[in-house]
C-alpha cells in the first residue's frame, strides 16, 4: 500500500489531504468551544444547525462547484478553494454573534463542497492502474480516520498551553500548506473537452449517476448506510452517558473502537479487492453495519459497545473505501469531476435526512426504537440495492454500436461481448460508461 507514494504527485497530494484533515479537526474542537461561549447551555442547538448548513451546502453546491471546475484550471481551482477556506476561518476568532458563524460555515463548506470532488477526481488521474488507485482510496481513508484519533488528542496539548481561537490559526496554517502541496504537485492535464451550457453541465453528473445502474444501487446503498451510521454519529454520547450512565472519555473510547475498525477493513480492503469483486464487498459492509445496529438494545456495557462500534466500523470502510473505483469505473475521463460532485451531493443528502432522523426518534421513542428503525431503513435499501445494481455487473462492458436500444441486454449488466463500449450522457437507460 506504501509503494503508492513513490509516485511523487500522489505523495504531494496525500500530504495536502493530511494537512488539511488536521486542521480540520482543530477547527472541529474549536468550534464547539466558540459555540459554547457564544450560545452557552444552547451550543448543541448551535452546533447542530451548523452541521445541517454543512449538509445544505454540499447537496446544493456540489454540482455547481463542479461545472466551474470543467472552465478553470484545475491546479489553480484547488489552490484557490484551499486558500478561501483558510480566509474564512481566520475570521471565526473575532465572531460575536451566532449567525456570524452560520454565515461563515455556509462559505466554508461552499469551498469544502468544491474542493473535496475536484480533489477525488484527480487522483484516478495521477494512479491509472487500479490496483495503485486502491491502495490510494485505502491510504486517503486511513488518513480521514486517523484523523478523527489524531485532532482531539492534538487539540487537548495546544489547549494546555494556549486558549481555543489559537486552534483556528492551526485551521489556517493547515489549509495553506494544503494549497502550497498542491501547487508543487504535478498535476495531469484535464481531458479535452468543450464545456456545453453552464446549467446543464452543473445536472450532468446527476444525469450520468441517476442512469447508470450500478450507480442508482450505490446511491442507495449510501442510504442504508447512512441510516446505520448516524445512530453512530448522533447517539453515541446518549448511549454511553445516559444508558450506560458512563463519562466522556467513555464516549472517546467508543469512538474510537468505530475508527480501529474502519482502519483495519482500509489495511485489508486492497488484499480483499485483490479477490472479490466490489458489489459484494460493499454490500457485505452495509450487511455489517445494518445487522450491527440491529444489535444495539442488547449492548449493556462499554466493552460490548467498543466492539459493535468497531464491527460498523469495519463495515463502513467495506462501503466506502471503493467508491472511487465504482465512480471512475462509471463515466468519461472528461465527465469524472461531475459524477465525483454528483456522488458527493447525493451521499450527503442520505445524511441530512439520517441524523436528524435518529436524534429524533431517539429523543421521542428511546434509543433501542431508534436502532430498530434504522435498522429497518437500512434492511429496505439493502433490498433495492439487490435489485438495482446488477449481480453480473461486469467491470467494462462490450459494444460494438454506436448506441444503445432500450431492450439492450448490457443495460441488464448481461456480457455478451469482448470489447469495450463508450456511450454518452444522451442515452436514456446508460450513462457515458469506460
Amino acid at each position: 500500500m506504501l509503494g503508492t507514494l513513490r509516485n511523487p504527485t500522489f505523495r504531494h497530494l496525500f500530504a495536502a489531504q493530511i494537512v488539511a484533515l488536521l486542521g480540520t479537526g482543530l477547527a472541529t474542537v474549536a468550534l464547539g468551544l466558540l459555540a459554547w461561549q457564544l450560545a452557552g447551555d444552547n451550543a448543541g442547538a448551535v452546533l447542530g444547525t451548523a452541521l445541517a448548513i454543512k449538509m445544505v451546502a454540499y447537496v446544493t453546491l456540489a454540482p455547481v462547484a463542479a461545472a466551474i471546475a470543467e472552465r478553470l484550471p484545475r491546479r489553480a481551482f484547488l489552490v484557490a478553494l484551499d486558500l478561501i477556506r483558510a480566509g474564512v476561518i481566520a475570521f471565526l476568532p473575532f465572531v460575536d454573534q451566532v449567525w456570524h458563524v452560520y454565515v461563515l460555515i455556509f462559505a466554508l463548506q461552499a469551498a469544502s463542497a468544491g474542493f473535496t470532488p475536484a480533489f477525488q477526481a484527480v487522483i484516478p488521474d495521477v494512479l491509472k492502474d487500479e490496483g495503485d488507485y486502491t491502495n490510494a482510496l485505502s491510504l486517503l481513508r486511513l488518513s480521514e480516520d486517523l484523523e478523527q484519533l489524531a485532532s482531539p488528542i492534538l487539540a487537548a496539548l495546544l489547549l494546555t498551553i494556549v486558549s481555543f481561537p489559537v486552534l483556528f490559526a492551526g485551521t489556517v496554517l493547515g489549509f495553506v500548506a494544503s494549497a502550497a502541496l498542491v501547487v508543487t504537485a504535478r498535476l495531469p492535464a484535464r481531458a479535452p473537452t468543450e464545456p456545453g451550457h453552464f446549467w446543464r453541465d452543473v445536472t450532468k453528473g446527476i444525469r450520468i449517476y441517476t442512469r447508470t445502474p450500478r450507480l442508482r444501487g450505490l446511491m442507495v446503498m449510501e442510504a442504508a448506510v447512512a441510516a446505520a451510521g448516524a445512530m453512530v454519529y448522533v447517539n453515541t454520547v446518549v448511549l454511553v452517558k445516559a444508558r450506560l450512565g458512563l463519562g466522556e472519555d467513555a464516549v472517546a473510547w467508543a469512538f474510537a473502537g468505530f475508527g480501529a475498525g474502519s482502519m483495519l477493513a482500509a489495511v485489508l480492503l486492497p488484499r480483499i479487492l485483490d479477490r472479490l469483486r466490489d458489489r459484494p464487498v460493499m454490500i457485505g459492509g452495509a450487511v455489517l453495519m445494518v445487522a450491527g445496529v440491529a444489535l444495539v438494545p442488547l449492548v449493556g456495557h462499554l466493552a460490548a459497545l467498543i466492539a459493535l462500534w468497531a464491527v460498523l466500523g469495519f463495515g463502513f470502510s467495506l462501503t466506502q473505501t471503493p467508491i472511487g473505483r465504482i465512480v471512475n469505473r462509471s463515466a468519461h475521463e472528461a465527465d469524472r469531476g461531475a459524477v465525483f460532485a454528483a456522488q458527493f451531493a447525493l451521499s450527503h443528502a442520505c445524511w441530512l435526512v439520517t441524523y436528524p432522523l435518529a436524534g429524533w426518534i431517539g429523543a421521542t421513542a428511546g434509543l433501542s426504537a431508534a436502532s430498530l428503525a434504522l435498522a429497518v431503513i437500512g434492511a429496505a435499501g439493502l433490498v433495492a440495492v439487490l435489485r438495482l445494481w446488477p449481480a453480473n455487473d461486469p467491470d467494462a462492458f462490450a459494444h460494438s454500436h454506436d448506441t444503445l436500444p432500450f431492450d439492450h441486454p448490457h443495460l441488464m449488466g448481461e456480457r455478451h461481448h469482448t470489447h469495450r463500449f463508450v456511450v454518452d450522457d444522451e442515452h436514456p437507460r446508460w450513462a457515458s460508461q469506460l
